[in-house]
C-alpha cells in the first residue's frame, strides 16, 4: 500500500481518510453499517432508563496506542452493541448485555498520530520519536516511551517537528464517520466525541470529555495544544454553540486533580465570579462521579459520618504517585461550597448532575466484577500485570514515575439516562436537563423525585411516575422553597438481575447553617423488611455475606427492588439544600478476589476482598428564600 498525504495507515488496513485528499477507500463491510432505521421510533411519555458509555478510547489516543490498543471506534460501537472483541492479551471481550448508547472520546492531542508513527512509510515514520515507539515492546519501554512523548502531547516544548494536523484531521473525520455509521435512532444511539485533556501544576488532573448533540460538529476538535485552559474551552464551546454546533463537555477524575478541579477559583487564582459560574454550568452540566480510576462522590476526610464514604478510593493524582488531596476533588463537597457561593454570588458553578462511564482504553468497557479485563490493554489486561495475583516480573518499572496503580482500579461505571426514546436528542437532552443517573458498573436503576404536593398519595395511584412528575420535579431540578412544609421526596430503586441484591436506599443531603455548610446520609428503604431506625436513620445490617473462596453470596439476603416516601426530619423553611439518592447493592467479590479465586491464590491483603457496587442519582436542589443561612 502507498501512503497518500491525509491517510492514516497500518501496515494491513486503512484506518481513515480525508474525504477531500484522495485517500485509498476505506474498507467497510456489512458488520460496520448501522441496520436501518426503525420505521417508528418507540417513545415513551414518562421516560425510560438507557444505560451507555461516554468515555471510551481506542487506538487513535495516543497512550492506548503506546499501550497495546488496535481496536478503532467502529470495534467499539460493534462492541457496545454486543459482539465480541478480542483483547491485546489475547481472549475474547463480550458485555453480558448490549449497551443502549455510547461516545469514543479519543483524546484530542495528537489524535491518530500513533497509528501513522507505528507505519515506517508515513510521513512521521522515520522521526525519532516513532522509531522509539516502533521499539516499545516491555511494559517498562512503554511507559518510558510515554513519557518520553508527554512534551509532544502537551507543548511543552518550543517547537513541534512532529505534529502533523492532517493526520489529526484524518482521525477526527474517521471518528465522526464511525458514530454516524453505527448510529441506530430508536435501538442504538451515537455521540461524536472527543476528551480534552489537560492538568493544572503537577499532574493535577481537569480532563473532560466534549459531546455533540448531533451530526453538526467542527473541523477539528479541542485540545492543551490550543490551550491548556479549561476555560478557554468553554468558551471555544459557546462559540461554536453560536453557530449551531450544541456540545456539553463532562468533567472526569476530580478525585485525580489535588482540588483543583472544583477550586474556588479560577485557573488564573482569582476568586470565582458569578461570570465564571454561570459559563460552567452553560458548559458542563454534568460530572462522571465513577469509573476505571475510582469514584468521586465524597471520601472520608470529607464525609467523616457517611460509613460507605471509603468507595473505591484512589489516592493519587493523574501521574499515578503522587498524592491527591481530598478537598476540592470531590462532587459532595462541590455541592456544599456551590450552595455558599450561590448565597454570595447569586450563581453556583457546581450545579451538576451525576453519571458513571468506564474510561477504557481498549475499546470495550468492562462493567462487572467478574469479568474485569483492565483498562489499559497489554498494561494491566492480566491478573498478574493489575497485582491482584503474584506480579508479572514486567511490571517492575524501575525508573519510571511508577508502574499503573491498577489494583486501585475497578470495573466502573455506566451512564444511566432518563429518556423518552433511544436517539441523540431524547438522550442529549437528558443529560441537558440532568435527569442523570450513574452507576459503578451493575444496570441499576433509581428515580428520584421531590415535590410540594407529593404525598403518601402517590403510592397508591396507578400512574404513580406520571403523577410525580406532575406534583414535583425529577433529578437534576430545582424546587422552590417558599413552602414552611417539608416537601415530599419519592425514590425508587430497581436492582440489575445480574448482579447483587439491593441492601439499603439513601438519601443525602447537604445544607447551609450559621455561615457554615453540613451534610447527612439518611437511609430511607431497607432489604430483607428491616425498619429504618428513627434515632440513627440507618438499616439494620441484613447479614448478607460473601465466602471468599467461591465468591457466593446468600442466597436470601437484599431486595430486588426499594422505594419509599421520605420527609426530611431536618427541613428547615427558608433554608438552600441539596438532596441526591444512593442505592447500594450487597458485599460481593471484587475483581481482585475473582482473579485470586480463579489463580488459587490468596486475596491481596491490603485490596478490598469485596465490594458493594452502588448507583447514584443526580441532586435535586431547593432555593430557599434566603440562600444558605
Amino acid at each position: 500500500m502507498t501512503w497518500k498525504p491525509g491517510c492514516i495507515a497500518l501496515a494491513t488496513a486503512v484506518l481513515s481518510c480525508v474525504p477531500f485528499s484522495g485517500c485509498v477507500e476505506r474498507e467497510t463491510d456489512s458488520a460496520t453499517t448501522a441496520p436501518a432505521t426503525p420505521m417508528v421510533i418507540e417513545s415513551h411519555p414518562h421516560r425510560r432508563a438507557y444505560f451507555g458509555d461516554l468515555h471510551v478510547h481506542t487506538l487513535y489516543s495516543f497512550d492506548a496506542f503506546i499501550y497495546g490498543a488496535r481496536a478503532d471506534p467502529n470495534d467499539a460501537y460493534r462492541f457496545a452493541r454486543g459482539e465480541t472483541l478480542r483483547h491485546p492479551a489475547g481472549f475474547d471481550m463480550t458485555l453480558t448485555e448490549p449497551l443502549d448508547f455510547q461516545a469514543v472520546t479519543d483524546h484530542a492531542e495528537y489524535l491518530g498520530m500513533a497509528p501513522a508513527m507505528a507505519d515506517p512509510d508515513s510521513p512521521v515514520g522515520a522521526h525519532a520519536m516513532s522509531l522509539a515507539l516502533r521499539d516499545a515492546r516491555t511494559v517498562e519501554q512503554r511507559i518510558a516511551h510515554f513519557v518520553d512523548m508527554l512534551p509532544y502531547l502537551f507543548g511543552w516544548g518550543e517547537s513541534d517537528d512532529l505534529y502533523d494536523p492532517r493526520m489529526v484531521r484524518a482521525a477526527w473525520d474517521a471518528i465522526v464517520d464511525a458514530a454516524e455509521r453505527h448510529n441506530d435512532p430508536g435501538v442504538f444511539t451515537t455521540f461524536v466525541g472527543f476528551e480534552y485533556t489537560t492538568s493544572s501544576g503537577m499532574a493535577e488532573n481537569l480532563h473532560r470529555n466534549v459531546i455533540f448533540r448531533g451530526s453538526a460538529v467542527p473541523d477539528m476538535p479541542y485540545s492543551p495544544l490550543d490551550s491548556p485552559n479549561p476555560e478557554h474551552l468553554w468558551a471555544w464551546m459557546d462559540g461554536l454553540r453560536a453557530l449551531g454546533f450544541e456540545a456539553l463537555a463532562i468533567p472526569h477524575n476530580s478525585n485525580a486533580s489535588n482540588g483543583a478541579m472544583f477550586a474556588n477559583t479560577d485557573l488564573s487564582g482569582a476568586p470565582v465570579d458569578a461570570t465564571y459560574a454561570d459559563q460552567r454550568m452553560r458548559n458542563e452540566p454534568l460530572v462522571e462521579v465513577t469509573q476505571v480510576k475510582g469514584t468521586s462522590d465524597t471520601h472520608p476526610a470529607l464525609s467523616p459520618n457517611d460509613e460507605w464514604a471509603d468507595f473505591e478510593i484512589v489516592p493519587h493524582r493523574i501521574d499515578f504517585s503522587t498524592p491527591s488531596q481530598p478537598r476540592g476533588g470531590y462532587v459532595r463537597e462541590a455541592y456544599r461550597n456551590g450552595l455558599a457561593m450561590e448565597r454570595e454570588l447569586g450563581s453556583n458553578p457546581y450545579r451538576f448532575g451525576l453519571i458513571g462511564s468506564s474510561d477504557s482504553h481498549t475499546g470495550a468497557g468492562s462493567f462487572r466484577e467478574g469479568d474485569y479485563w483492565g483498562k489499559t490493554a497489554l498494561m494491566d489486561g492480566t491478573p498478574g500485570l493489575r497485582a491482584s495475583v503474584p506480579p508479572d516480573p514486567s511490571r517492575q518499572a524501575g525508573g519510571m514515575p511508577g508502574p499503573f496503580p491498577a489494583q486501585y482500579w475497578g470495573a466502573s461505571g455506566l451512564a444511566g439516562v432518563w429518556a423518552n426514546s433511544n436517539t441523540r436528542e431524547a438522550i442529549y437532552d437528558a443529560m441537558r436537563r440532568k435527569e442523570t443517573f450513574a452507576t459503578s458498573g451493575p444496570r441499576i436503576r433509581v428515580r428520584f423525585f421531590a415535590g410540594h404536593d407529593i404525598d403518601a398519595s402517590l403510592l397508591e395511584s396507578r400512574n404513580t411516575i406520571a403523577d410525580a412528575y406532575a406534583k414535583g420535579v425529577p433529578m437534576g431540578g430545582d424546587l422552590a422553597g417558599g413552602s414552611d412544609a417539608a416537601p415530599g421526596f419519592f425514590v425508587w430503586a430497581m436492582g440489575d438481575p445480574r448482579s447483587a441484591p439491593l441492601q439499603r436506599l439513601q438519601i443525602i443531603k447537604g445544607w447551609g447553617e450559621d455561615g457554615a455548610t453540613f451534610e447527612q446520609v439518611f437511609d430511607v428503604a431497607c432489604s430483607n423488611g428491616s425498619p429504618v431506625n428513627p434515632e440513627t436513620h440507618r438499616c439494620a445490617d441484613n447479614g448478607a455475606t460473601v465466602d471468599i473462596a467461591t465468591c457466593s453470596t446468600s442466597p436470601d439476603r437484599g431486595a430486588a427492588e426499594l422505594s419509599a416516601l421520605w420527609k426530611d426530619p431536618r427541613f428547615q423553611p427558608g433554608q438552600s439544600a441539596f438532596y441526591y439518592a444512593r442505592v447500594l447493592e450487597n458485599p460481593k467479590c471484587r475483581w481482585s478476589s475473582w482473579d485470586a479465586m480463579r489463580a488459587g491464590v490468596e486475596p491481596r491483603a491490603d485490596l478490598p476482598a469485596t465490594i458493594q457496587d452502588r448507583a447514584w442519582s443526580s441532586p435535586i436542589w431547593i432555593r430557599g428564600r434566603q440562600g444558605v443561612q
